[in-house]
């Protein structure tokens, strides 16, 4: 499927996030006297717009929607400092902020936003529709809820002896940090044994087959603490929207069960998936079921 978007800017918190406007094919089926529907979408846990999302921005601007498509501040082509850092009340501003941009999109409805995540983003796309009347659908891919679950499950996959030196790490770069130093970096992921915050068996490998030229391996250290708060569930209920819900059923990153309880209180329509975390992205056997899903739960909440 060949690529049709535009680069385009917009600006969060007084800074400039790079983003790719993907129009909505020919003859949209979504199509109104007021326009087509917007579907906001961002990368996950340290990732960038080009980094495996493009596909399904594809598919769903081939159904007819618009896709907007955005780096967020820190990260990739956008702007902002420091970075490489998760803020997860930073990226929540990011969201709305794209929103209010691909609002302004000629032949947009600005009353049909659709909001899209994936892993991290999965989950802040729960908090940040909570309580907007403007937003006729969310989709969570294979979301991140609590991340104090996936320390869990970091702990039972790496052991305490790998969780507690990353523990150290972190807790040194913040108070360094908090002095009015720079805080370490640290790699996104490695290998079993490595310093990095992902060392599940066989995740640097998927990670690396999805990574584009602009993607960096590196976090700020500090972040896992920063995150630990993190609780999307807390929010879900307020969503009113029709939601979906795509949980890989044997996610060693997203844990399953938080997601799964999330759903329920979002009132989500939830789809199951018998793999791992990175199997729902392109190139892996459980992509084309889950875009498949993606659009026809848009067409029949959105159409």
């Amino acid at each position: 499927m060949t690529e049709r978007y535009e680069q385009v800017s917009f600006r969060s918190h007084e800074t400039s996030c790079a983003a790719w406007y993907f129009p909505p094919a020919p003859d949209s089926p979504f199509a109104t006297s007021e326009g087509c529907p917007v579907v906001v979408m961002a990368p996950g846990f340290g990732g960038t717009k080009d980094s495996g999302l493009a596909p399904f921005a594809q598919r769903l601007s081939a159904a007819g929607l618009g896709v907007f498509l955005f780096d967020f501040r820190g990260f990739g082509a956008s702007e902002g400092a420091p970075r490489q850092r998760v803020s997860v009340k930073g990226q929540i501003t990011d969201y709305h902020a794209a929103v209010a941009a691909a609002g302004r999109r000629p032949g947009i409805d600005s009353r049909r936003i659709v909001l899209w995540g994936v892993s991290l983003s999965g989950g802040l796309v729960l908090s940040a529709a909570a309580d907007r009347t403007d937003v006729c659908a969310v989709i969570a891919a294979v979301p991140m809820i609590d991340v104090l679950s996936a320390a869990r499950n970091a702990l039972a996959q790496q052991g305490f002896s790998s969780v507690a030196r990353s523990t150290a790490i972190e807790l040194a770069s913040t108070v360094t940090a908090r002095l009015g130093g720079t805080a370490s970096m640290v790699p996104l992921v490695g290998l079993p044994g490595e310093r990095a915050v992902l060392t599940t068996p066989g995740y640097r490998d998927s990670y690396l087959a999805l990574a584009g030229p602009t993607w960096v391996n590196s976090v700020q250290a500090g972040t896992g603490l920063e995150l630990s708060g993190f609780r999307a569930d807390r929010h879900a209920a307020r969503v009113t929207a029709p939601v979906l819900v795509q949980i890989a059923d044997f996610d060693r990153a997203a844990p399953p069960h938080a997601a799964a309880k999330a759903a329920f209180k979002a009132r989500a329509e939830v789809r199951h998936y018998p793999c791992d975390h990175f199997d729902l992205f392109p190139g892996n056997p459980w992509f084309e079921p889950a875009v498949g899903h993606q659009v026809r739960f848009l067409e029949r909440v959105c159409g």
